[in-house]
């Protein structure tokens, strides 16, 4: 099968990260006699520099007519240190979003045993941890109307959901509930925020549809207590976009590192598929950065592609590299592999090659 995939490295580490999991997809390439055809585009710091913008137009263009996205990162310390900067990288992703209508972000959270002991959770609050979060991608505080007054000393950011927006995130969270644990949480902060008992009030009537799905609500401050408490309370977690994007970089260090987690941007046209961490610009160009969660997109993109065989060789692969401690500094620091070396070795189990 022939597909169109849109890459975008990115600002950092994305290219380096980017570049293992494209190695990854030649091994399934060849091993299923796919062809992935490839688009390299512009976006974020690098796209600035070399147009003046976060996201070009002939970028959305190719987005829109790919079969898929891959994302490396973006973000440079040159913008992230100026507030007064009028351009910025983040503006690319925000618009990227929008012009694609990713209105959904999936975030899994899976644990790795062989990596048990890198999380800062004990042990046995660990144990039975796999759930997912829906993360509202396109509303809310990012999207509002924001803004100064005229002195610019009063800043304000308004936020702003309709009940189609929570619907269609909400639909593709209790479908998923429905072939997991049949569990849903949603977490709001509908005892002080007029748009989370907007949120509440939907997913109500909407549960309704689903009566084997057993749904709890839960305030985000107490949600962030018990991710770290009870982790293993969660099977899907269904939210809005500032409280998801917070829960889940805290989530994230469930697993040990940043540089494990995956995630998929969904919507009615085209999905991408990121790694969460950042550009981390500090490890750039040195062969150190952890290339797993790029990968591991790149399993979530072949399921997305209903290749479902080849996204399972690539999780396999990945375990037996954490078996064989072909593992990054963030992950050992005994005799740590590098980037390139990291993903030598999942392409090479994927092809049944014996590596040395």
């Amino acid at each position: 099968m022939n597909f169109n995939i849109t890459v975008l490295p990115g600002d950092g580490i994305g290219p380096e990260v980017i570049e293992q999991g494209v190695k990854v997809l030649g091994s399934i390439e060849n091993k299923y006699g796919h062809k992935f055809n490839y688009d390299y585009k512009l976006m974020g710091a690098v796209a600035i520099e070399s147009t003046g913008n976060p996201l070009p137009d002939e970028t959305i263009e190719s987005c829109l007519a790919s079969d898929a996205v891959m994302l490396g990162a973006i973000g440079d310390p040159k913008y992230d240190n100026d507030p007064t900067a009028k351009v910025r990288p983040e503006q690319g992703l925000l618009k990227l979003r929008k012009s694609l209508g990713l209105f959904a972000n999936i975030r899994p959270v899976t644990l790795y045993p062989e990596l048990e002991e890198l999380s800062p959770l004990k042990k046995e609050r660990l144990e039975g941890v796999d759930f997912v979060v829906y993360r509202e991608l396109t509303g809310g505080l990012y999207f509002g109307d924001k803004g100064r007054n005229e002195a610019g000393d009063v800043a304000f950011d308004n936020c702003e959901y309709s009940v189609e927006e929570i619907i269609r995130v909400s639909k593709l969270a209790f479908e998923t509930a429905m072939v997991r644990e049949k569990k849903l949480t949603l977490v709001d902060k509908a005892n002080v925020l007029e748009t989370s008992r907007l949120w509440r009030e939907t997913v109500q009537e909407l549960s309704k549809n689903y009566p084997k799905v057993n749904v709890e609500y839960m305030f985000v401050d107490n949600a962030a207590m018990q991710i770290i408490v009870n982790p293993a309370q969660f099977d899907v977690v269904v939210t809005e976009n500032l409280f998801g994007d917070i829960i889940t970089d805290e989530a994230s260090v469930l697993s040990g590192s940043l540089g494990l987690l995956p995630s998929a941007s969904v919507g009615n046209k085209v999905a991408m598929f990121e790694p969460i961490h950042g550009s981390y610009p500090q490890a750039a160009g040195k062969d150190i950065a952890n290339p797993i969660a790029t990968i591991m997109s790149v399993a979530m993109m072949l399921d997305h592609l209903k290749l479902y065989d080849e996204a399972k060789d690539i999780r396999d692969a990945v375990s037996a590299s954490f078996d064989a401690k072909i593992m990054s500094s963030d992950l050992t620091k005994d005799n740590p592999s590098g980037t390139i070396a990291i993903g030598d070795f999942v392409a090479a189990q994927i092809t049944e090659q014996v590596v040395a």
